[in-house]
C-alpha cells in the first residue's frame, strides 16, 4: 500500500499558544487562511490568527481514496497532488484563483457543480483536527467513512465559518479522476430542463453538471470513454470546451461581470419556474439559482422563501448581511456556547448578537 507524505512544518503548537493566550485575556480572534470568502460573512472585529504556513499533505492513501491536509494548504497544492495519482476532489470547491485554502474551503462549506450528482464538501469529510475554545488541541473522526465517535462534530466545522474552532487538519475522500469527459450545449426552455433531466437520469446517463441561462442548456459528461461518447451521441447538441465548469465554479463566466447586484439562491428540487426580476442563470440541475438584480433585498427574499428556498446576498453592500433563520440561529448559538463559551473565534461573523464579554481590540 503505497503512501506519500509531504512533510512541512507543523505551526499548531504556535496556533494553540495564540489561542490559549486569547483566552487567558478574553481577546477575539479573526481566522484568516486565504481570506477569499470573508465575503460570506458578518465582518469580524479581532486579532487576526493566520494559518499560513500551516501546509502541507500529512498523509495521503491513494489505494484506500483517503488524504489528511493541514488547514492552511491551498487547494491548487492540494489538487496538484491528487491529480499526480488520477484522483480528485469529486466536490470541486472553488479555488479563487489559486489563494482559496483547505480549511477555508472547509469551514465555508462551497461545492461547485458537481454537488447534485457527486455530494458536498460536508460528505466526503472523515475527519478534522480542532483548537477548541477550552484552549486543547482535539482530533474528531478518523479516516474513514464510518460512524465513530466525534464523527458528527467533524461535520459541523463545515460552513460554521470558523466560529466555533480552528481547524488544523482534515481528512477527506477522494475519487478517481473521470477518464472522459465532454460538455454540451442545447437549445430548450427552463420549463423543459427538470423532464429532461429526469428522463437521461432514468437512462443512466453520465451526468455531473447542468446549467442553464438564456435559452441555452451546458451538460457535463463524466465516466469512461464508451459510456460518454454513447450519451453524447444520444442527447446532441453542440460541443463546447469543457472549461466551461471551471469557469461557473470561479464565477469567470460573463454573467457573472453583468452590473447588479449577485444573489445565490437555494431551492428544492420541485420549484416552480418563475420569473426574477434580473438576470439568471440556473446551476445545480435548477436547485441553485444565480440572479443578478437591481431589485430590493426584501423582495428577492420574500420570492425565494415562497417557493420554500433561501437567498443570499453574494456581492455588493450586503454581501454577508443576511440574517440566519430562526430555526438555524437557536442551534448556532447553542453549538457557539458548547465548543466556544468565551467566543473568541470569529465572533459575529454568522449572526449579530452579544456573544461575549470579550475585549476588542
Amino acid at each position: 500500500m503505497s503512501k506519500v507524505e509531504h512533510k512541512n512544518q507543523d505551526r499548531s503548537v504556535e496556533l494553540l499558544e495564540q489561542v490559549q493566550q486569547a483566552l487567558s485575556t478574553k481577546t477575539p480572534l479573526r481566522l484568516v487562511g486565504g481570506n477569499t470568502k470573508a465575503f460570506l460573512g458578518k465582518a469580524v472585529q479581532g486579532q487576526d490568527l493566520c494559518l499560513a504556513g500551516h501546509e502541507g499533505v500529512v498523509d495521503y492513501d491513494p489505494a484506500e481514496l483517503v488524504v489528511t491536509v493541514r488547514a492552511g494548504t491551498s487547494l491548487q497544492a492540494l489538487e496538484a497532488v491528487l491529480n499526480e495519482q488520477g484522483q480528485c476532489l469529486p466536490f470541486e470547491p472553488p479555488v479563487f484563483e489559486g489563494k482559496a485554502t483547505v480549511g477555508g474551503a472547509t469551514a465555508c462549506g462551497l461545492s461547485g457543480p458537481r454537488r447534485p450528482w457527486a455530494g458536498a464538501l460536508r460528505d466526503y469529510v472523515l475527519g478534522c483536527r480542532l483548537i477548541s475554545g477550552m484552549g486543547t488541541h482535539m482530533r474528531f473522526g478518523g479516516q474513514v467513512m464510518k460512524n465513530v465517535a466525534g464523527y458528527d462534530v467533524s461535520r459541523l466545522m463545515v460552513g460554521a465559518q470558523g466560529s466555533l474552532g480552528v481547524i488544523t487538519e482534515v481528512s477527506f475522500k477522494v475519487l478517481p479522476r473521470p477518464r472522459s469527459r465532454a460538455t454540451l450545449a442545447l437549445d430548450v426552455t427552463q420549463s423543459e430542463v427538470a423532464g429532461l433531466l429526469r428522463a437521461w437520469r432514468d437512462q443512466s446517463r453520465p451526468i455531473t453538471g447542468a446549467a442553464w441561462q438564456n435559452g441555452r442548456l451546458h451538460l457535463r459528461l463524466e465516466g469512461g470513454d464508451s459510456s460518454v461518447r454513447l450519451a453524447q451521441e444520444q442527447i446532441g447538441g453542440d460541443v463546447l470546451e469543457v472549461s466551461y465548469w471551471d469557469d461557473l465554479c470561479e464565477q469567470r463566466l460573463a454573467f457573472f461581470n453583468q452590473t447588479g447586484t449577485l444573489w445565490r439562491i437555494a431551492l428544492p428540487v420541485d420549484a416552480p419556474v418563475q420569473t426574477w426580476p434580473g438576470e439568471i442563470l440556473v446551476d445545480w440541475g435548477g436547485t441553485q439559482l444565480w440572479l443578478k438584480s437591481n431589485a430590493p433585498a426584501e423582495q428577492i427574499h420574500a420570492q425565494a422563501r415562497a417557493l420554500h428556498g433561501h437567498a443570499r446576498c453574494w456581492s455588493g453592500s450586503g454581501a454577508g448581511q443576511d440574517e440566519l433563520p430562526e430555526s438555524l440561529l437557536i442551534w448556532h448559538q447553542r453549538l457557539k456556547q458548547q465548543l466556544d463559551p468565551a467566543a473568541i473565534f470569529n465572533p459575529g461573523r454568522l449572526f449579530t448578537s452579544v456573544e461575549s464579554t470579550c475585549k476588542h481590540n
